[in-house]
């Protein structure tokens, strides 16, 4: 016997192949961008087993299979009689959940325009029993708060024409997941491209390279045609599998890890846990710089470099400041590769992959980027993202970096010989920047890769970064390197950019 809430989902499923067929200018790529959405938010390993409801024609499981390299074994459940058929994806046809996969549970559960009032609470109480403990479920659902489609559905009501999304509140979906029993239940806005804003393939890629901001401006957000929401049913706290993420000779045991550490009592063990399960074959030296922490980072430091002689402390003198412990952790570092990190970088370890992956294929810098077009920010402050994106586009103007989106983030991956190069007279965080532009400039093969951002919650302890107060050195390092290459129209020379930071 058909549920009637299946039915729902079927009229949902080819609602969305048709809108993609006749309206999306870019659906093949923002399938693709959504698929890489959920990655980032879920950090997900191979081997984890992922069902996605909702398959229909097979479009966002063509995407998801792409994303995951086939690593992932994946189960997608359709309502729809003629369902596309992926290959090395298992597809069922339900006419009830659980129906054929009964008894079965999963990693996680993805979703894309699913959701509907007359079949959400049964939906949702299903997924909370097909999930493993600790499990999560991604839904891209259209944005219920988005005043476009409320003018639409008002017009539709005026008309009397059917209105095939009947989208629930932001109160009620949170409401409803809660008394199902899930926990760290959010919603996040993302895309801006779509009509009236991006009726052309070409302004669908303008609005594409804007949407990042848009999507974390305050008020202006909640205009964004799509909303991720997120739900993960307890524990809160979960083991993940030590997967080795090692998949090139060239890298084994070449890598030095540099990571600066400044009152990181509670991230140093976790992080240095997931490098050693997932990066285990690369690591030649993990070198744990103490910046002067007031905490007990120090003891937590010398614990773990008594523990595996891989583990290198180095504790600086006063004064503090990131760009220092850079510095003498670059000093130290002696591996063939150096990866620069922060502390608090536990939860993106399984996206590293991929820069060593860059790594391997012949760059010899590759940059983590937050601001490519698959990059995921998560509660990242608009002021920062406001000055970050002033200061790529003034130094794309006056350095002419060839369009690099984020040189001033602090993972990054070089040869180990290009380390040495480096000069660093920034004490604090602009450091960051004027490390990434003389890597960008040194005239090698430059990478950048797309990561997502979470910005620390309250159990990872407070960043020390403060836009305006860091905002200075940020300026003396773009007038430097204007100056260094007579801004753009000379060849960047360390010997001259080291002589300006002298002067």
């Amino acid at each position: 016997m058909r549920h009637p809430a299946i039915d729902v989902l079927a009229r949902r499923e080819v609602h969305a192949a048709e809108y993609r067929a006749r309206r999306d200018p870019i659906a093949a790529e923002r399938l693709l961008w959504q698929a890489h959405i959920f990655r980032h938010l879920v950090h997900l390993l191979p081997g984890e087993t992922i069902l996605e409801i909702g398959s229909g024609d097979g479009g966002f499981t063509e995407a998801l299979v792409t994303m995951t390299r086939g690593r992932n074994h994946m189960v997608a459940a359709t309502a729809t009689k003629q369902a596309g058929s992926v290959p090395n994806v298992e597809t069922v046809a339900i006419d009830s959940l659980p129906g054929p996969i009964a008894g079965r549970r999963f990693h996680y559960i993805v979703a894309q325009n699913v959701l509907d009032r007359d079949n959400v609470s049964y939906l949702l109480e299903h997924v909370f029993a097909l999930l493993e403990d600790g499990g999560r479920a991604i839904f891209i659902e259209s944005n219920p708060w988005n005043p476009m489609s409320a003018a639409r559905r008002a017009v539709n009501n005026l008309l009397g024409r059917p209105y095939v999304q009947a989208l629930l509140s932001r109160t009620q979906l949170y409401e409803l997941l809660s008394e199902i029993g899930f926990i760290r239940v959010s919603a996040r806005f993302t895309d801006f491209v779509y009509p009236p804003l991006a009726p052309t393939p070409r302004m669908a890629r303008l609005m594409r390279n804007a949407s990042v901001l848009l999507e974390n401006m305050p008020l202006v957000q909640s205009l964004a045609g799509r909303i991720v929401l997120h739900a993960q049913r307890p524990p809160r706290n979960v083991i993940r599998p030590a997967v080795s993420l090692c998949g090139h000779d060239v890298l084994r045991h070449a890598v030095s890890f540099v990571i600066p550490c400044h009152d990181e009592e509670m991230n140093i063990a976790p992080l240095v846990d997931g490098l050693r399960s997932h990066y285990g074959d690369y690591v030649h030296e993990i070198v744990l710089v103490n910046d002067n922490s007031r905490d007990g980072t120090a003891a937590v430091i010398d614990r773990l470099a008594a523990d595996d002689p891989r583990i290198v402390a180095v504790h600086r003198s006063p004064p503090n400041g990131v760009g220092r412990a850079l510095r003498d952790g670059y000093a130290v570092a002696s591996g063939r590769w150096v990866m620069s990190m922060d502390c608090d970088f536990q939860h993106l370890l399984p996206e590293m992959e991929d820069m060593f992956d860059a790594a391997a294929d012949g760059a010899d810098v590759v940059f983590g980027s937050r601001f490519s077009r698959r990059s995921v920010l998560i509660n990242y402050p608009f002021g920062k993202i406001v000055a970050n994106r002033a200061f790529h586009v003034l130094a794309n103007l006056v350095i002419r970096l060839g369009g690099l989106r984020d040189v001033t983030n602090n993972l990054k991956l070089m040869r180990g010989e290009l380390a040495k190069q480096l000069v660093i007279s920034e004490p604090w965080f602009a450091a960051n920047a004027e490390i990434g532009l003389q890597l960008a400039l040194l005239g090698g093969t430059v990478r950048e890769v797309p990561i997502s951002w979470i910005n620390r919650t309250f159990d990872m302890g407070q960043s020390s970064f403060k836009v305006l107060k860091s905002g200075a050195g940020y300026v003396r390092v773009l007038w430097r390197f204007a100056r260094a290459t007579r801004f753009g129209s000379r060849r960047f020379e360390i010997g001259r950019f080291s002589a300006l930071c002298n002067t």
